[in-house]
């Protein structure tokens, strides 16, 4: 962390899983229920986690499957059982971020926020389960994969986001705890800040160059000068 570094926007869009909460437990049960659609009854759940990196940055998962679902048709049924699953997981696995309630609370008090997922499902589920973990309340746009052409890495989502708040992509901080975030703010031309509470390390997302880099979502605060006139999302763009 950089703590005399400050980073002013006017707005601020956030990324959900690993961001705001831990999917990790979701992951795992998708894996689980990936490798016994395809008949394979001995591997690592854990395994979950890289195919979950790789599927982000759109990469090759065939060389950490074991060899016996390495064929085209069962590695396409392994990820389409693998993605249903998470998503079913997601509404009882997932948990928020410790002490997250409060950090949207003080962010919300001054800047607008959206949540912008690469998630992609339809609006009514993503918001049905924001409510379930009572954090819809904090977000005035939420934006998923299904909103936008082209998802994360691309800046589609970013734009949109911003756009909804009615704030210019370069008064806007996406926070996020995977490389595609930080691409995707920087293919947007939006501030970028990395959390480490997801699945990638700390030198995965220097390498990226983002504005800034701290623990998780708690430590954001004290980087956001909370002194600057409270942001209108209509004026001054």
């Amino acid at each position: 962390m950089e703590p005399d570094k400050k980073i002013a926007v006017k707005a601020l869009l956030i990324d959900l899983d690993g961001t705001l909460v831990n999917s990790e437990q979701a992951l795992l049960e998708a894996t689980t229920a990936a490798y016994v659609a395809i008949g394979v009854t001995d591997f690592d759940p854990r395994i979950g986690l890289e195919i979950a990196r790789r599927m982000e940055q759109n990469r090759s998962v065939h060389d950490i499957l074991s060899e016996e679902c390495r064929n085209q048709r069962t590695v396409k049924k392994f990820l389409r059982t693998y993605i249903d699953a998470y998503y079913v997981s997601t509404l009882t696995k997932t948990e928020p971020i410790e002490n997250v309630y409060d950090t949207l609370q003080t962010l919300a008090d001054v800047y607008p926020l959206g949540l912008v997922t690469l998630r992609a499902i339809p609006k009514k589920q993503i918001t049905k389960e924001l409510a379930q973990l009572k954090l819809l309340e904090y977000f005035k746009t939420v934006v998923t994969t299904m909103d936008v052409k082209k998802p994360k890495p691309y800046p589609d989502a970013v734009i949109k986001g911003a756009e909804q708040l009615g704030v210019s992509t370069n008064k806007c901080a996406i926070v996020g705890d995977s490389i595609v975030d930080i691409q995707a703010g920087k293919a947007a031309n939006a501030k970028t800040i990395a959390v480490l509470s997801g699945l990638y390390t700390r030198e995965e997302l220097q390498k990226e160059d983002p504005d800034l880099i701290v623990k998780n979502i708690n430590y954001l605060p004290r980087f956001l000068p909370r002194f600057l006139q409270k942001p209108n999302s209509r004026d001054d763009p």
